[in-house]
């Protein structure tokens, strides 16, 4: 079945607020392990190291804030969801991460607000 317009537009503009927190977390001096992580349980956005701790980040992006802040859209089922993604990251790579979880928000304007520990 084919996109829509919409979807397309929200596809593209996730990947483009990917790429823009990578770089971000880079510049920081996070070291990038994965990108668009896929598990039974979901996808992490991205997966980084930062010293000891193993960091999942979710990234939102918007275009505008008419439905509230980007990180507003990281409840409780998607915050169990990434704590089963980093178990199942663990038990692939044969240990048990020490994890963070942040979530960086992604405006149009290129904008980030970046939340560590952010659940």
């Amino acid at each position: 079945m084919p996109r829509s317009p919409q979807d397309v537009h929200k596809k593209l503009l996730g990947e483009n607020g990917e790429k823009l927190v990578e770089k971000y977390v880079k510049k920081l001096g996070f070291k990038l392990l994965e990108r668009n992580f896929r598990t039974p349980f979901g996808e992490a956005d991205l997966i980084a190291q930062e010293g000891d701790e193993l960091v999942f980040i979710e990234v939102k992006t918007r275009s505008n804030e008419a439905f509230g802040a980007p990180r507003e859209a990281v409840g409780a089922d998607k915050q169990k969801r990434y704590y089963k993604i980093a178990a199942y990251y663990g038990a692939k790579n044969g240990e048990e991460p020490n994890a963070r979880f942040d979530v960086a928000e992604v405006y149009i304007d290129g904008r980030i607000e970046y939340y560590k520990n952010a659940f």
